[in-house]
């Protein structure tokens, strides 16, 4: 008895998961279909570059709430490089330099100056968001080279190109939360940051390093909402900050950090998605 509890407390939102599919399948047959189920995977593309990053970073003890914003504004500051330029690579690249921009000063102000994360974040979060509607005065940019437009629909047969990139960040991210020192360095850091200290593990490096590549990663998921749409709205990733803490916190991972998997960050991406797509 003592084991099936720990069981269904340590897979909970996986068994939701299949409750949930059980439930969508039996009120549509429709739902339980290859086709939907690559829909499914495709609608939430975009929010798993988001949350499983931000996993690592509330495994870690803190967290970032500016996410959204940055991916609206990596979405317009790469749009308007691309259709200035016409380059599709430069836009990426300003779409990562945004990224990198944000997230350093997020890790620089929360890791070395110790200031609040929730604080920092949450007012970085009206800057970003403020800065993507001051650049396009609130309008949204098309016009997009056509090498751009057609990753929205670029497929590897019958796969999208969202749902590979998905899937190698999946990969990515649980092999270095279970292969890679930087993995136990974050659990250490979460479950007692000064004993980590006393462990030898550099805890504001490795904070800002995760504050770095979250941003990163919303700003490569904001250029995918872009080639999705084709076209870059200036709060196209609104909402989203909340929705990945949401899907973190369904999957498992604790919010006062020191604990987490990967597979339950993507059981909660996967609840999120179907739920919304069943609701539909």
């Amino acid at each position: 008895m003592n084991r099936l509890k720990i069981f269904v407390a340590q897979n909970s939102t996986f068994i939701a998961l299949l409750v949930l599919i059980a439930f969508f399948a039996a009120m549509n047959p429709r739902f339980f279909t290859l086709g939907n189920g690559q829909t499914i995977l495709l609608q939430i593309a975009e929010l798993g570059l988001i949350a499983l990053p931000l996993a690592f970073l509330v495994m870690a003890g803190t967290l970032d709430l500016s996410v959204g914003s940055v991916a609206s504004l990596a979405a317009v500051v790469s749009a308007m490089v691309m259709v200035g330029t016409g380059n599709v690579l430069l836009g990426f690249l300003a779409a990562i330099g945004v990224g990198l921009v944000a997230g350093a000063l997020n890790g620089l102000l929360v890791a070395y100056f110790k200031l609040n994360a929730l604080v920092i974040t949450l007012g970085f979060l009206s800057v970003w968001g403020g800065l993507a509607l001051f650049l396009t005065n609130g309008a949204t940019i098309t016009g997009f080279p056509e090498a751009f437009t057609s990753l929205g629909t670029m497929t590897f047969g019958p796969i999208s190109l969202q749902i590979i990139v998905l899937a190698l960040f999946t990969f990515g991210a649980w092999y270095l939360l279970n292969r890679m020192p930087l993995g136990r360095n974050v659990l250490a850091i979460g479950g007692n940051s000064r004993a980590a200290h006393l462990m030898g593990i550099n805890v504001q490096r490795t904070q800002f390093l995760l504050f770095v590549l979250t941003s990163v990663a919303a700003g490569i998921a904001g250029v995918l909402l872009a080639a999705k749409l084709h076209s870059a709205p200036p709060t196209v990733g609104s909402g989203m900050e909340i929705q990945a803490l949401t899907v973190v916190l369904l999957g498992g991972v604790a919010l006062e950090g020191g604990s987490g998997r990967i597979t339950g960050v993507i059981a909660g991406l996967l609840f999120v998605g179907v739920l919304r797509n069943g609701l539909v």
